[in-house]
């Protein structure tokens, strides 16, 4: 079978794979038909990304289709739709069996630490899979960067009243505002890129957006999804006294803290790191019934084939998609 494998920063290259071996008693196999680009794998394209070694199968937001399952495998079937949990974690270490697997000490991402989704087929824990009998899968490859943003606003534990400012408003950052909307009827984007700014303001005109950060303020819940380290840094002005900051975004440059600033409003710190699993299932019914879309979010579907074509005209600037879907197949 065909995979697309990034061989170096910059450089995609068609290669053909052996099968994925029959699915075991736990396992099924899947076709992969969408998967979602998100800065992960830009930054890989790039080479930016610390966490990618060369040669690498990039996809980690993925929509798919079973195809076979295992034995003992009862929560999906043969031509079930699903999006894909892609945290492999090990279900043992503390972090797992504690409740927190998102953050398991020995995780694996597919598409970043391991082989991921551009390619024809691949076999996976069956309990990773969340099916829909309504989403395409083009909505199903969105489930994960949604499932980023969920469990960001978890983190934050929005209260009703909480005023909450999100900065900036990429798909992450759009992520965290659609779960923001649901716990807060007050909430506030900053966003430079004026094209963004516009999509907020067509598409969520309960929001109030800003071209830069406000230099003092008192939001209660600040959430920062730019990955910049002086922007992360920046959210301690933001924060009112008792309030409380999540960094959604990552960066690899350290952030320098104003301490005491941080300690005199008693502000509370927090990383929010991927998702859990009861995250999908619960995305997967908010579209279902309607209570969010995400159809708007995306503003093209490619090939896959054309992946390194448009993976090079967004990282040059020259195209600035709110969402690009490769499709897989027909």
């Amino acid at each position: 079978m065909r995979s697309l494998c990034l061989t170096q920063p910059g450089l995609f290259e068609i290669r053909e794979v052996p099968e994925p071996s029959p699915p075991g008693d736990e396992e099924a196999l899947v076709e992969v038909r969408a998967i979602g680009v998100c800065g992960t794998d830009l930054s890989g394209f790039k080479g930016t990304m610390p966490f990618i070694k060369y040669p690498r199968i990039l996809g980690h937001e993925l929509g798919v289709q079973v195809l076979e399952v295992g034995k003992n495998v009862k929560t999906v079937s043969v031509g079930d739709r699903c999006s894909v949990e892609p945290y492999l974690n090990c279900g043992q270490c503390h972090p797992c069996t504690s409740g927190k697997s998102n953050c398991c000490e020995s995780l694996r991402v597919l598409g970043v630490h391991c082989d991921g989704g551009m390619t024809e087929r691949l076999v996976l824990p069956a309990h990773k899979l969340h099916r829909s009998k309504e989403l395409g899968f083009s909505e199903l490859a969105l489930v994960e960067t949604l499932a980023i943003g969920c469990h960001a606003v978890q983190r934050g534990d929005i209260s009703p009243q909480g005023t909450v400012l999100i900065v900036g408003c990429g798909p992450i950052g759009l992520a965290t505002l659609e779960f923001a909307l649901l716990k807060s009827d007050s909430v506030t984007v900053v966003e430079p890129d004026e094209t963004r700014r516009n999509f907020i303001k067509k598409h969520y005109p309960r929001v109030t957006s800003l071209s830069s950060p406000p230099q003092e303020s008192t939001f209660q819940f600040v959430f920062d999804a730019t990955g910049n380290n002086q922007s992360m840094a920046n959210t301690l002005k933001m924060g009112a006294f008792g309030g409380k900051i999540v960094f959604v975004g990552i960066t690899t440059t350290p952030v320098l803290l104003d301490d005491p600033l941080f300690h005199r409003r008693e502000l509370t710190l927090l990383a929010s790191r991927n998702a859990v699993s009861s995250d999908f299932p619960f995305i997967i019914d908010l579209i279902e019934s309607g209570r969010i879309g995400i159809g708007k979010w995306i503003s093209h579907i490619k090939p896959l084939q054309e992946a390194g074509h448009w993976f090079a005209e967004i990282t040059s600037g020259q195209v600035r998609p709110v969402k690009l879907v490769l499709s897989v197949g027909d």
